[in-house]
Protein backbone atom coordinates (compact mmCIF):
# COMPACT_ATOMS: atom_id res chain seq x y z
CA UNK A 1 0.00 0.00 0.00
CA UNK A 2 2.80 2.35 0.85
CA UNK A 3 4.48 1.52 -2.49
CA UNK A 4 1.30 2.46 -4.40
CA UNK A 5 1.01 5.78 -2.55
CA UNK A 6 4.66 6.58 -3.28
CA UNK A 7 4.17 5.89 -6.97
CA UNK A 8 1.08 8.08 -7.10
CA UNK A 9 2.97 10.90 -5.32
CA UNK A 10 5.91 10.59 -7.71
CA UNK A 11 3.70 10.80 -10.82
CA UNK A 12 1.89 13.77 -9.32
CA UNK A 13 5.20 15.62 -8.85
CA UNK A 14 6.12 14.87 -12.46
CA UNK A 15 2.82 16.30 -13.66
CA UNK A 16 3.28 19.45 -11.54
CA UNK A 17 6.83 19.91 -12.81
CA UNK A 18 5.78 19.38 -16.40
CA UNK A 19 2.90 21.81 -16.03
CA UNK A 20 5.23 24.36 -14.45
CA UNK A 21 7.70 24.05 -17.35
CA UNK A 22 5.03 24.48 -20.01
CA UNK A 23 3.64 27.57 -18.26
CA UNK A 24 7.02 29.36 -18.78
CA UNK A 25 7.18 28.69 -22.53
CA UNK A 26 5.80 31.71 -24.50
CA UNK A 27 3.01 31.00 -26.92
CA UNK A 28 4.05 31.39 -30.56
CA UNK A 29 1.57 33.35 -32.60
CA UNK A 30 1.72 34.21 -36.27
CA UNK A 31 1.46 37.98 -36.63
CA UNK A 32 -0.88 39.11 -39.36
CA UNK A 33 0.96 39.75 -42.62
CA UNK A 34 0.22 42.82 -44.74
CA UNK A 35 -2.30 41.99 -47.39
CA UNK A 36 0.17 43.31 -49.98
CA UNK A 37 3.93 43.08 -49.48
CA UNK A 38 7.07 42.78 -51.56
CA UNK A 39 10.86 42.64 -51.38
CA UNK A 40 13.59 43.87 -53.72
CA UNK A 41 17.27 43.18 -54.17
CA UNK A 42 20.21 43.56 -56.53
CA UNK A 43 22.36 40.66 -57.62
CA UNK A 44 25.92 40.79 -58.88
CA UNK A 45 28.88 43.10 -58.18
CA UNK A 46 26.82 45.99 -56.81
CA UNK A 47 24.45 44.11 -54.51
CA UNK A 48 24.68 46.78 -51.79
CA UNK A 49 24.48 49.80 -54.09
CA UNK A 50 21.40 51.08 -55.85
CA UNK A 51 22.93 52.83 -58.84
CA UNK A 52 21.38 54.16 -62.00
CA UNK A 53 21.20 51.13 -64.32
CA UNK A 54 21.38 48.52 -61.55
CA UNK A 55 19.05 45.60 -62.26
CA UNK A 56 16.67 45.28 -59.32
CA UNK A 57 14.50 42.19 -58.77
CA UNK A 58 11.11 42.94 -57.20
CA UNK A 59 9.31 39.93 -55.68
CA UNK A 60 5.67 39.76 -54.62
CA UNK A 61 5.38 38.23 -51.11
CA UNK A 62 1.68 39.04 -50.59
CA UNK A 63 -0.76 36.50 -49.15
CA UNK A 64 -3.43 38.13 -51.32
CA UNK A 65 -4.09 36.26 -54.53
CA UNK A 66 -4.40 38.06 -57.84
CA UNK A 67 -2.45 39.76 -60.58
CA UNK A 68 0.58 41.72 -59.29
CA UNK A 69 0.83 45.13 -60.99
CA UNK A 70 3.99 47.21 -60.40
CA UNK A 71 4.29 51.00 -60.70
CA UNK A 72 7.97 51.97 -60.36
CA UNK A 73 7.39 55.69 -59.91
CA UNK A 74 9.40 56.61 -63.00
CA UNK A 75 6.53 56.39 -65.45
CA UNK A 76 7.04 52.70 -66.12
CA UNK A 77 5.03 49.68 -64.96
CA UNK A 78 5.01 45.89 -65.27
CA UNK A 79 2.96 42.82 -64.33
CA UNK A 80 4.13 39.62 -62.64
CA UNK A 81 5.05 38.11 -59.28
CA UNK A 82 8.79 38.54 -59.93
CA UNK A 83 9.94 41.35 -62.20
CA UNK A 84 13.24 43.09 -62.99
CA UNK A 85 13.63 46.83 -63.42
CA UNK A 86 16.32 49.50 -63.55
CA UNK A 87 16.08 53.27 -63.19
CA UNK A 88 17.48 55.65 -65.82
CA UNK A 89 18.03 58.60 -63.46
CA UNK A 90 19.09 59.16 -59.87
CA UNK A 91 16.41 60.14 -57.40
CA UNK A 92 13.91 58.97 -54.83
CA UNK A 93 11.18 56.72 -56.21
CA UNK A 94 7.97 55.38 -54.68
CA UNK A 95 7.40 51.84 -55.96
CA UNK A 96 3.82 50.60 -55.64
CA UNK A 97 2.55 47.01 -55.87
CA UNK A 98 -1.18 46.65 -56.48
CA UNK A 99 -3.27 43.47 -56.32
CA UNK A 100 -6.85 44.20 -57.15
CA UNK A 101 -7.96 47.15 -55.03
CA UNK A 102 -5.22 46.60 -52.45
CA UNK A 103 -1.73 48.14 -52.73
CA UNK A 104 1.51 48.82 -50.88
CA UNK A 105 4.13 51.52 -51.50
CA UNK A 106 7.83 51.53 -50.59
CA UNK A 107 10.50 54.18 -51.14
CA UNK A 108 13.74 53.38 -52.95
CA UNK A 109 16.69 55.74 -53.45
CA UNK A 110 18.77 55.47 -56.59
CA UNK A 111 22.27 56.99 -56.65
CA UNK A 112 23.99 58.31 -59.72
CA UNK A 113 27.24 56.71 -60.77
CA UNK A 114 30.36 58.73 -59.97
CA UNK A 115 34.03 57.91 -60.54
CA UNK A 116 35.59 56.67 -57.29
CA UNK A 117 39.16 57.99 -57.27
CA UNK A 118 41.77 57.31 -54.58
CA UNK A 119 45.45 58.12 -54.24
CA UNK A 120 47.57 55.00 -53.88
CA UNK A 121 49.87 54.92 -50.82
CA UNK A 122 52.85 57.25 -51.24
CA UNK A 123 56.25 56.00 -50.23
CA UNK A 124 57.28 57.87 -47.08
CA UNK A 125 53.78 59.31 -46.77
CA UNK A 126 54.74 62.71 -48.24
CA UNK A 127 54.27 63.99 -51.76
CA UNK A 128 57.18 66.33 -52.42
CA UNK A 129 57.12 68.89 -55.20
CA UNK A 130 58.88 67.91 -58.46
CA UNK A 131 60.02 64.50 -57.24
CA UNK A 132 57.39 62.24 -55.65
CA UNK A 133 55.50 60.02 -58.08
CA UNK A 134 51.77 59.78 -57.46
CA UNK A 135 49.32 57.32 -59.02
CA UNK A 136 45.67 56.55 -58.57
CA UNK A 137 43.16 53.74 -58.29
CA UNK A 138 39.82 54.10 -60.02
CA UNK A 139 36.46 52.40 -59.92
CA UNK A 140 33.52 53.36 -62.11
CA UNK A 141 30.44 51.30 -61.20
CA UNK A 142 29.06 49.90 -64.45
CA UNK A 143 26.13 47.57 -63.76
CA UNK A 144 25.07 47.52 -67.42
CA UNK A 145 28.58 47.07 -68.84
CA UNK A 146 28.27 50.18 -70.98
CA UNK A 147 31.11 51.81 -72.89
CA UNK A 148 33.47 54.07 -70.89
CA UNK A 149 35.34 57.19 -72.02
CA UNK A 150 37.83 58.97 -69.74
CA UNK A 151 39.21 62.50 -69.64
CA UNK A 152 41.72 63.19 -66.86
CA UNK A 153 42.31 66.92 -66.25
CA UNK A 154 45.47 67.88 -64.35
CA UNK A 155 46.43 71.05 -62.47
CA UNK A 156 49.01 73.37 -63.93
CA UNK A 157 52.54 72.00 -63.68
CA UNK A 158 51.62 68.31 -63.70
CA UNK A 159 54.18 66.05 -65.39
CA UNK A 160 54.00 62.50 -66.77
CA UNK A 161 57.20 60.82 -67.88
CA UNK A 162 58.98 64.12 -67.27
CA UNK A 163 56.77 66.07 -69.70
CA UNK A 164 54.08 68.61 -68.84
CA UNK A 165 50.61 67.22 -69.35
CA UNK A 166 47.23 68.94 -69.17
CA UNK A 167 44.98 65.94 -69.68
CA UNK A 168 44.84 62.35 -70.92
CA UNK A 169 42.20 59.88 -72.02
CA UNK A 170 43.74 56.70 -70.62
CA UNK A 171 41.88 54.58 -68.11
CA UNK A 172 44.61 55.47 -65.58
CA UNK A 173 47.22 58.21 -66.09
CA UNK A 174 50.11 56.32 -64.51
CA UNK A 175 52.78 58.05 -62.42
CA UNK A 176 52.49 61.84 -62.06
CA UNK A 177 54.68 64.50 -60.46
CA UNK A 178 53.62 68.01 -59.52
CA UNK A 179 55.60 71.21 -60.07
CA UNK A 180 53.58 73.44 -57.71
CA UNK A 181 53.10 73.39 -53.94
CA UNK A 182 49.71 73.17 -52.24
CA UNK A 183 46.43 71.35 -52.82
CA UNK A 184 46.59 70.12 -56.41
CA UNK A 185 43.20 69.02 -57.70
CA UNK A 186 43.08 66.19 -60.23
CA UNK A 187 39.74 65.96 -62.05
CA UNK A 188 38.20 63.11 -64.02
CA UNK A 189 35.35 63.34 -66.50
CA UNK A 190 33.75 60.05 -67.50
CA UNK A 191 31.18 59.23 -70.15
CA UNK A 192 29.26 56.05 -69.44
CA UNK A 193 27.40 54.82 -72.47
CA UNK A 194 27.71 58.32 -73.90
CA UNK A 195 26.25 59.94 -70.75
CA UNK A 196 28.49 62.38 -68.86
CA UNK A 197 28.75 61.42 -65.19
CA UNK A 198 29.31 63.75 -62.27
CA UNK A 199 32.94 64.85 -62.28
CA UNK A 200 35.33 63.09 -59.92
CA UNK A 201 37.92 65.06 -57.96
CA UNK A 202 40.81 64.26 -55.65
CA UNK A 203 43.22 66.64 -53.92
CA UNK A 204 46.91 65.82 -53.78
CA UNK A 205 48.66 67.65 -50.94
CA UNK A 206 52.03 68.57 -52.45
CA UNK A 207 54.68 69.69 -49.99
CA UNK A 208 57.82 71.74 -50.53
CA UNK A 209 61.29 70.18 -50.87
CA UNK A 210 62.67 72.09 -47.88
CA UNK A 211 61.17 72.59 -44.40
CA UNK A 212 59.57 76.04 -44.02
CA UNK A 213 56.97 77.59 -41.66
CA UNK A 214 53.23 77.26 -42.34
CA UNK A 215 50.65 80.03 -42.16
CA UNK A 216 47.06 79.09 -41.31
CA UNK A 217 44.13 81.37 -42.10
CA UNK A 218 40.33 81.28 -41.83
CA UNK A 219 38.32 82.17 -44.93
CA UNK A 220 34.97 83.90 -44.48
CA UNK A 221 32.24 81.42 -45.35
CA UNK A 222 34.92 78.86 -46.27
CA UNK A 223 37.51 76.58 -44.75
CA UNK A 224 40.71 76.71 -42.74
CA UNK A 225 43.63 76.97 -45.17
CA UNK A 226 47.37 76.35 -44.74
CA UNK A 227 50.05 78.11 -46.80
CA UNK A 228 53.77 77.27 -46.90
CA UNK A 229 55.86 80.43 -46.38
CA UNK A 230 58.46 80.04 -49.13
CA UNK A 231 60.73 82.95 -50.03
CA UNK A 232 63.18 81.18 -52.34
CA UNK A 233 60.84 79.14 -54.56
CA UNK A 234 61.87 78.96 -58.24
CA UNK A 235 60.14 81.52 -60.45
CA UNK A 236 58.20 78.82 -62.29
CA UNK A 237 56.89 77.25 -59.06
CA UNK A 238 53.53 78.40 -57.72
CA UNK A 239 52.66 78.09 -54.04
CA UNK A 240 48.96 77.51 -53.37
CA UNK A 241 47.28 76.93 -50.00
CA UNK A 242 46.23 73.56 -48.64
CA UNK A 243 42.55 73.16 -47.88
CA UNK A 244 42.12 71.41 -44.51
CA UNK A 245 38.47 70.69 -45.45
CA UNK A 246 37.34 72.04 -42.06
CA UNK A 247 34.97 75.00 -41.88
CA UNK A 248 36.27 78.31 -40.59
CA UNK A 249 33.13 78.87 -38.53
CA UNK A 250 31.20 82.14 -38.30
CA UNK A 251 33.61 84.83 -37.07
CA UNK A 252 37.01 83.29 -36.27
CA UNK A 253 38.75 86.58 -35.45
CA UNK A 254 41.83 84.89 -33.97
CA UNK A 255 43.84 81.74 -34.64
CA UNK A 256 46.54 80.50 -32.24
CA UNK A 257 49.11 77.72 -32.58
CA UNK A 258 50.93 75.60 -30.03
CA UNK A 259 52.58 72.14 -30.08
CA UNK A 260 51.17 71.00 -33.46
CA UNK A 261 47.65 72.19 -32.59
CA UNK A 262 45.67 75.01 -34.15
CA UNK A 263 43.19 76.87 -31.89
CA UNK A 264 40.30 78.67 -33.60
CA UNK A 265 38.54 81.40 -31.61
CA UNK A 266 35.09 81.90 -33.13
CA UNK A 267 32.85 84.51 -31.50
CA UNK A 268 29.80 83.22 -33.36
CA UNK A 269 27.20 84.97 -35.44
CA UNK A 270 26.82 88.19 -33.43
CA UNK A 271 29.98 90.14 -32.66
CA UNK A 272 28.75 93.73 -32.42
CA UNK A 273 26.13 95.00 -29.98
CA UNK A 274 23.06 92.84 -29.43
CA UNK A 275 20.29 93.24 -26.85
CA UNK A 276 20.74 89.90 -25.08
CA UNK A 277 18.71 90.61 -21.95
CA UNK A 278 18.15 86.93 -21.19
CA UNK A 279 21.82 86.04 -21.76
CA UNK A 280 21.10 83.19 -24.17
CA UNK A 281 22.34 84.40 -27.56
CA UNK A 282 25.92 83.22 -27.20
CA UNK A 283 27.13 80.76 -29.84
CA UNK A 284 30.90 81.15 -29.80
CA UNK A 285 33.47 78.46 -29.13
CA UNK A 286 37.15 77.59 -29.29
CA UNK A 287 38.02 74.62 -31.50
CA UNK A 288 41.24 72.60 -31.55
CA UNK A 289 42.48 71.24 -34.87
CA UNK A 290 45.43 68.96 -35.62
CA UNK A 291 47.94 70.81 -37.79
CA UNK A 292 47.11 68.60 -40.80
CA UNK A 293 43.34 68.86 -40.25
CA UNK A 294 43.03 65.18 -39.32
CA UNK A 295 41.35 65.84 -35.96
CA UNK A 296 38.84 68.40 -34.68
CA UNK A 297 37.83 68.89 -31.04
CA UNK A 298 35.96 71.49 -29.00
CA UNK A 299 37.95 73.19 -26.26
CA UNK A 300 35.23 75.35 -24.70
CA UNK A 301 31.82 76.54 -25.86
CA UNK A 302 29.57 79.43 -24.90
CA UNK A 303 26.50 78.23 -26.80
CA UNK A 304 23.21 79.33 -25.22
CA UNK A 305 24.79 81.82 -22.84
CA UNK A 306 25.51 85.57 -22.92
CA UNK A 307 26.61 86.69 -26.40
CA UNK A 308 29.20 89.13 -25.03
CA UNK A 309 30.98 86.20 -23.32
CA UNK A 310 31.86 84.56 -26.63
CA UNK A 311 35.62 84.21 -27.33
CA UNK A 312 36.87 87.11 -29.50
CA UNK A 313 40.67 87.44 -29.24
CA UNK A 314 43.37 85.42 -27.54
CA UNK A 315 46.97 84.58 -26.76
CA UNK A 316 48.79 81.48 -25.55
CA UNK A 317 51.13 82.04 -22.63
CA UNK A 318 52.73 79.04 -20.96
CA UNK A 319 50.26 76.20 -20.56
CA UNK A 320 47.15 78.37 -20.84
CA UNK A 321 45.10 79.93 -23.59
CA UNK A 322 43.90 83.38 -22.54
CA UNK A 323 40.88 84.74 -24.38
CA UNK A 324 39.00 88.03 -24.17
CA UNK A 325 35.25 88.34 -24.46
CA UNK A 326 33.74 91.37 -26.17
CA UNK A 327 34.24 94.03 -23.51
CA UNK A 328 34.66 92.74 -19.96
CA UNK A 329 37.88 90.84 -19.41
CA UNK A 330 40.35 88.05 -20.15
CA UNK A 331 39.76 84.41 -19.20
CA UNK A 332 42.47 81.71 -18.85
CA UNK A 333 41.79 78.13 -19.98
CA UNK A 334 44.31 75.26 -19.62
CA UNK A 335 45.48 74.10 -23.05
CA UNK A 336 44.40 70.51 -22.38
CA UNK A 337 40.76 71.52 -21.75
CA UNK A 338 38.24 69.74 -23.98
CA UNK A 339 34.44 69.84 -24.30
CA UNK A 340 34.04 72.42 -21.53
CA UNK A 341 31.05 74.72 -21.13
CA UNK A 342 31.94 78.25 -20.08
CA UNK A 343 30.86 79.47 -16.69
CA UNK A 344 32.29 82.28 -14.58
CA UNK A 345 32.62 79.85 -11.67
CA UNK A 346 34.65 77.25 -13.56
CA UNK A 347 36.62 79.78 -15.60
CA UNK A 348 37.06 82.97 -13.56
CA UNK A 349 38.55 86.13 -15.05
CA UNK A 350 42.28 86.70 -15.05
CA UNK A 351 41.69 90.43 -15.37
CA UNK A 352 38.63 92.62 -15.83
CA UNK A 353 38.33 96.23 -16.90
CA UNK A 354 37.59 97.34 -13.37
CA UNK A 355 40.47 95.37 -11.80
CA UNK A 356 43.07 97.65 -13.36
CA UNK A 357 43.85 101.25 -12.49
CA UNK A 358 42.92 102.23 -16.05
CA UNK A 359 39.22 101.88 -15.22
CA UNK A 360 37.57 105.30 -15.58
CA UNK A 361 41.10 106.62 -15.88
CA UNK A 362 41.77 105.83 -19.53
CA UNK A 363 39.07 103.33 -20.41
CA UNK A 364 35.47 103.13 -19.28
CA UNK A 365 32.57 100.73 -18.97
CA UNK A 366 32.00 98.77 -22.18
CA UNK A 367 35.51 99.45 -23.51
CA UNK A 368 35.84 97.09 -26.48
CA UNK A 369 39.08 95.12 -26.76
CA UNK A 370 41.05 93.80 -29.70
CA UNK A 371 44.14 91.61 -29.90
CA UNK A 372 46.35 91.17 -26.86
CA UNK A 373 49.60 89.41 -25.97
CA UNK A 374 52.28 89.23 -23.30
CA UNK A 375 55.60 90.72 -24.46
CA UNK A 376 58.67 90.50 -22.21
CA UNK A 377 56.48 90.06 -19.13
CA UNK A 378 54.18 92.96 -19.99
CA UNK A 379 50.62 92.47 -21.24
CA UNK A 380 49.59 94.59 -24.23
CA UNK A 381 45.85 94.98 -24.83
CA UNK A 382 44.56 96.84 -27.87
CA UNK A 383 41.45 98.96 -27.29
CA UNK A 384 39.36 100.71 -29.90
CA UNK A 385 36.16 102.02 -28.29
CA UNK A 386 35.44 103.95 -25.09
CA UNK A 387 39.11 104.14 -24.20
CA UNK A 388 41.44 103.80 -27.17
CA UNK A 389 45.09 102.83 -27.29
CA UNK A 390 47.52 100.02 -26.56
CA UNK A 391 47.19 99.48 -22.81
CA UNK A 392 50.03 97.74 -20.97
CA UNK A 393 50.20 96.14 -17.55
CA UNK A 394 52.00 93.43 -15.57
CA UNK A 395 50.45 90.65 -13.50
CA UNK A 396 51.23 92.61 -10.33
CA UNK A 397 49.16 95.55 -11.60
CA UNK A 398 45.91 93.54 -11.42
CA UNK A 399 43.89 94.70 -8.40
CA UNK A 400 42.53 92.10 -5.94
CA UNK A 401 39.06 93.67 -6.10
CA UNK A 402 37.16 95.79 -8.57
CA UNK A 403 37.50 99.55 -8.47
CA UNK A 404 35.07 102.23 -9.56
CA UNK A 405 37.88 104.65 -10.33
CA UNK A 406 41.56 103.99 -10.80
CA UNK A 407 43.92 106.17 -8.81
CA UNK A 408 47.35 107.46 -9.93
CA UNK A 409 48.97 104.91 -7.63
CA UNK A 410 47.05 102.09 -9.28
CA UNK A 411 47.97 102.98 -12.85
CA UNK A 412 50.34 100.40 -14.37
CA UNK A 413 53.87 101.72 -14.78
CA UNK A 414 54.11 100.41 -18.34
CA UNK A 415 51.35 102.87 -19.28
CA UNK A 416 49.36 103.37 -22.42
CA UNK A 417 50.87 103.70 -25.89
CA UNK A 418 49.13 105.24 -28.91
CA UNK A 419 46.71 106.98 -26.60
CA UNK A 420 43.36 108.00 -28.14
CA UNK A 421 44.12 105.87 -31.24
CA UNK A 422 41.88 102.96 -32.21
CA UNK A 423 44.30 100.04 -32.19
CA UNK A 424 43.00 96.63 -33.28
CA UNK A 425 45.89 94.24 -33.93
CA UNK A 426 49.66 94.18 -33.42
CA UNK A 427 52.81 92.06 -33.24
CA UNK A 428 56.27 92.67 -31.81
CA UNK A 429 59.53 91.49 -33.36
CA UNK A 430 62.16 90.94 -30.66
CA UNK A 431 64.97 90.77 -33.24
CA UNK A 432 64.35 94.26 -34.56
CA UNK A 433 62.65 95.75 -31.50
CA UNK A 434 59.76 96.72 -33.81
CA UNK A 435 55.99 96.93 -33.39
CA UNK A 436 53.66 96.52 -36.37
CA UNK A 437 50.03 97.46 -35.75
CA UNK A 438 46.73 98.50 -37.35
CA UNK A 439 44.67 101.61 -36.55
CA UNK A 440 41.10 102.54 -37.54
CA UNK A 441 40.87 106.28 -36.99
CA UNK A 442 39.36 108.36 -39.78
CA UNK A 443 42.19 109.95 -41.69
CA UNK A 444 44.79 107.76 -39.95
CA UNK A 445 43.48 104.25 -40.61
CA UNK A 446 45.97 101.72 -41.89
CA UNK A 447 49.05 99.68 -41.04
CA UNK A 448 52.01 101.12 -39.14
CA UNK A 449 55.43 99.89 -38.07
CA UNK A 450 57.98 101.50 -35.74
CA UNK A 451 60.54 100.67 -33.07
CA UNK A 452 59.70 100.52 -29.40
CA UNK A 453 61.42 103.83 -28.81
CA UNK A 454 59.52 105.45 -31.67
CA UNK A 455 56.27 104.08 -30.28
CA UNK A 456 56.93 105.79 -26.97
CA UNK A 457 57.77 109.06 -28.72
CA UNK A 458 54.48 109.07 -30.67
CA UNK A 459 52.46 109.44 -27.50
CA UNK A 460 48.98 110.70 -28.40
CA UNK A 461 50.10 112.68 -31.47
CA UNK A 462 48.72 111.53 -34.83
CA UNK A 463 51.14 113.94 -36.46
CA UNK A 464 54.03 111.98 -34.98
CA UNK A 465 52.31 108.74 -35.96
CA UNK A 466 52.00 109.64 -39.66
CA UNK A 467 55.62 108.92 -40.77
CA UNK A 468 55.28 105.27 -39.77
CA UNK A 469 52.31 104.46 -42.00
CA UNK A 470 53.03 101.67 -44.49
CA UNK A 471 51.57 101.47 -47.98
CA UNK A 472 51.28 98.73 -50.55
CA UNK A 473 53.93 98.52 -53.25
CA UNK A 474 51.24 99.92 -55.57
CA UNK A 475 50.68 102.92 -53.31
CA UNK A 476 47.24 101.73 -52.13
CA UNK A 477 46.34 101.92 -48.45
CA UNK A 478 44.49 99.75 -45.95
CA UNK A 479 41.61 101.85 -44.66
CA UNK A 480 38.65 99.83 -43.35
CA UNK A 481 35.05 100.58 -44.17
CA UNK A 482 33.54 102.20 -41.06
CA UNK A 483 30.27 103.47 -42.49
CA UNK A 484 26.79 102.22 -41.73
CA UNK A 485 25.42 99.80 -39.18
CA UNK A 486 26.35 97.19 -40.14
CA UNK A 487 28.98 98.45 -42.50
CA UNK A 488 29.02 97.54 -46.18
CA UNK A 489 31.46 94.71 -45.50
CA UNK A 490 30.72 93.76 -41.90
CA UNK A 491 30.60 95.24 -38.44
CA UNK A 492 29.65 98.74 -37.32
CA UNK A 493 31.35 102.13 -37.26
CA UNK A 494 32.69 101.12 -33.84
CA UNK A 495 33.60 97.54 -34.74
CA UNK A 496 34.76 97.15 -38.34
CA UNK A 497 36.46 93.89 -39.26
CA UNK A 498 39.00 95.01 -41.86
CA UNK A 499 42.15 93.59 -40.17
CA UNK A 500 41.50 91.02 -37.44
CA UNK A 501 44.98 89.75 -36.59
CA UNK A 502 48.66 89.98 -37.49
CA UNK A 503 51.26 87.19 -37.48
CA UNK A 504 55.05 87.50 -37.43
CA UNK A 505 57.26 85.08 -39.35
CA UNK A 506 60.14 84.95 -36.88
CA UNK A 507 62.59 83.70 -39.50
CA UNK A 508 62.06 86.34 -42.20
CA UNK A 509 60.65 89.17 -40.09
CA UNK A 510 57.65 89.52 -42.42
CA UNK A 511 54.37 90.48 -40.77
CA UNK A 512 51.33 88.80 -42.34
CA UNK A 513 47.79 90.12 -42.13
CA UNK A 514 44.50 89.88 -44.01
CA UNK A 515 42.64 92.95 -45.25
CA UNK A 516 38.94 93.05 -46.07
CA UNK A 517 38.11 95.86 -48.48
CA UNK A 518 34.79 97.74 -48.43
CA UNK A 519 34.43 97.12 -52.19
CA UNK A 520 33.74 100.81 -52.78
CA UNK A 521 37.04 102.56 -52.11
CA UNK A 522 39.43 102.62 -55.10
CA UNK A 523 42.21 104.03 -52.92
CA UNK A 524 42.25 100.92 -50.71
CA UNK A 525 43.96 97.65 -51.55
CA UNK A 526 41.66 94.77 -52.54
CA UNK A 527 40.73 92.06 -50.06
CA UNK A 528 43.35 89.39 -49.60
CA UNK A 529 46.40 88.17 -47.71
CA UNK A 530 49.32 90.61 -47.35
CA UNK A 531 52.67 90.95 -45.63
CA UNK A 532 54.75 93.87 -44.45
CA UNK A 533 58.33 93.46 -45.72
CA UNK A 534 60.62 95.43 -43.38
CA UNK A 535 63.53 95.20 -45.84
CA UNK A 536 61.50 97.03 -48.50
CA UNK A 537 59.49 98.97 -45.91
CA UNK A 538 56.47 98.18 -48.08
CA UNK A 539 53.42 95.92 -47.96
CA UNK A 540 53.31 93.14 -50.54
CA UNK A 541 50.46 91.01 -51.88
CA UNK A 542 50.57 87.32 -50.97
CA UNK A 543 47.14 86.19 -52.24
CA UNK A 544 44.59 88.59 -53.68
CA UNK A 545 40.88 87.92 -53.42
CA UNK A 546 39.88 85.85 -50.39
CA UNK A 547 38.10 87.47 -47.46
CA UNK A 548 40.02 86.32 -44.38
CA UNK A 549 39.57 86.69 -40.62
CA UNK A 550 42.23 85.36 -38.23
CA UNK A 551 45.64 83.91 -39.10
CA UNK A 552 48.63 82.42 -37.33
CA UNK A 553 52.03 80.91 -38.17
CA UNK A 554 53.40 77.53 -37.15
CA UNK A 555 57.03 78.59 -36.77
CA UNK A 556 58.31 74.99 -36.79
CA UNK A 557 59.65 74.35 -40.33
CA UNK A 558 58.21 71.40 -42.24
CA UNK A 559 57.80 70.27 -45.82
CA UNK A 560 54.03 69.81 -45.50
CA UNK A 561 52.27 70.61 -42.21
Amino acid sequence: MKRTILHIGFYALLMVAATSCFDNVPKVEDLPQDAVSFTYRIEGDYALDYYVGSEITFTNTSPTQGTAVWDFGDGKSETGNSVKHFFDEAGTYYVRLSIGELSRKQVIMISDIKPLMTINPIEGGLCEVNSTKVNFSLEVPNPQNLSLEYNWIFPEGTKRDGLLVENCTDTLPGDLTFSNVGSQTVRLQVKLGGRMLEEGRVNVQVGYNQPVPTLYYAVQGGNIMALKLIDDAPEDMKVSPFDLALTSGQHPFNLLFKDSLLFVLDCGKQFYYVDDQDGVLGDGKISVIAKDGSKLETMITNVGQAAFDDPFYGAIVGDKLYYANRNTGIIPVPLNTRNAIYSKTDFPYFVEHNTLGYYNNGWGYGCIGGCFDKIDGVWHWAKFYNGEGLYRFEDADILPTATAQGTPEQLPKAGRALGTMRVKSFVFDHKTNRYTFSIWDDGSAGVYSCTKEELEAIGTSKTKLAPYKKLHTSGLGFEPNISGSPAAVEGTSSEPVAICQMALDEKSGYVYFAFRNNHNDPTSAPSGLYRYNPDLDKIETVIEGPSIYGLVINQEPSKLF
